[in-house]
């Protein structure tokens, strides 16, 4: 899962599919994401210390990270998430559709770089 917090992703299945916004947070262990202004529910909650009013929240719940794709920041459309080594031997993110780099995810190493 080569999620980011702050990637733009498109919901591509579900009750909110085709909705577009920004992860704010990630459970890479049960693979699920929180998508702003997606999966929102109404919470109850009793009065406390913290909520003395008590009442309905409403608020964003994780959903399947398998139900996302990043949205591509050249094309503006859905795409997958490759990883590909650099010349330097860094690791990158790269947009399958249209091949544009999505920033570096490893520093250099010297047995990945190419022997030119």
């Amino acid at each position: 899962m080569y999620f980011r917090i702050d990637d733009e992703v498109k919901v591509i299945s579900g009750a909110d599919k085709g909705h577009v916004g920004k992860i704010l947070k990630i459970d890479r262990v049960k693979k699920k994401v929180v998508v702003e202004g997606a999966g929102r529910v109404w919470k109850h909650v009793r009065r406390s210390q913290k909520n003395p009013q008590g009442g309905r929240l409403n608020k964003e719940m994780p959903i399947s990270a398998s139900n996302v794709m990043l949205i591509d920041p050249t094309t503006n459309s859905p795409t997958r998430i490759g990883v590909r080594y650099l010349d330097d031997g860094s690791k990158e993110r790269f947009a399958k559709k249209s091949g544009a780099g999505l920033g570096v995810i490893s520093p250099a190493r010297a047995a990945y770089a190419s022997k030119k």
